[in-house]
């Protein structure tokens, strides 16, 4: 019996037909999680790059014009969020994505504040006045960044991973733009404060078309 018994533990102990399948079933684990992970990660991927394109395209729609209705920018405000297709912009609690679009300009000590901010959201907007803090590479000017116009859009989207929600949860990814006005002719010598800027809200739009090219506005 005892003869017996050795030789099949040694026949196991030389077994090799279920070392695959063990090893297979030790691996499979972190091959799934690493799949779906990468998969989760190249889609959060895309979904940043259209929240920097929107961002980008909003600040240079505004940044074309001398003056905007306030019909005109809800316009573009609501056209923005059709740059994030296919991706969804809304779900069952509301809106997954808000986009706001200010202007901030300089005075002549290079003093930078809010004139006017618009947003999707009833929160979103800047108030009217509050400091902003430039960059000193933003313009050469002597005192920095002094009479000057930023149109600044910012983008946030609440990201919902499809298949790592119940881990991660809501990713919030944004993104914003500062885009100088391309046709604005409202220098210091003969305008006031704010110089070179967007006006806004404006009785009538004025594109930089009209303005530079047809003189009509």
């Amino acid at each position: 019996m005892l003869a017996g018994l050795s030789f099949r533990v040694r026949d196991l102990w030389h077994d090799v037909n279920a070392v695959a399948a063990t090893e297979f079933a030790i691996v499979l684990p972190f091959m799934l999680v690493l799949y779906l992970g990468g998969v989760e990660f190249g889609n959060g991927l895309a979904v940043n790059v259209k929240v920097s394109e929107t961002s980008h395209s909003v600040a240079d729609i505004v940044s074309q014009n001398t003056q905007v209705t306030a019909s005109q920018m809800q316009a573009i405000l609501g056209a923005a969020t059709a740059i994030m297709a296919p991706y969804p912009v809304t779900d069952g609690n509301g809106s997954l994505i808000t986009v706001t679009v200010s202007e901030v300009s300089t005075d002549s000590n290079g003093k930078a504040t809010v004139q006017w901010s618009q947003s999707t959201s009833s929160t979103g907007a800047r108030p009217t006045g509050q400091p902003m803090t430039l960059s000193a590479f933003t313009s050469n000017s002597t005192p920095t960044n002094a009479n000057l116009s930023l149109i600044l859009s910012e983008v946030s989207y609440t990201y919902k991973p499809n298949l790592g929600y119940g881990i991660m949860g809501n990713v919030t990814l944004s993104d914003s733009y500062y885009l100088f006005p391309r046709c604005s002719t409202n220098g210091p010598a003969g305008s006031s404060f704010p110089y070179y800027d967007v006006k806004f809200p404006a009785a009538a739009a004025c594109t930089c078309i009209q303005h530079l090219q047809q003189k009509s506005c």
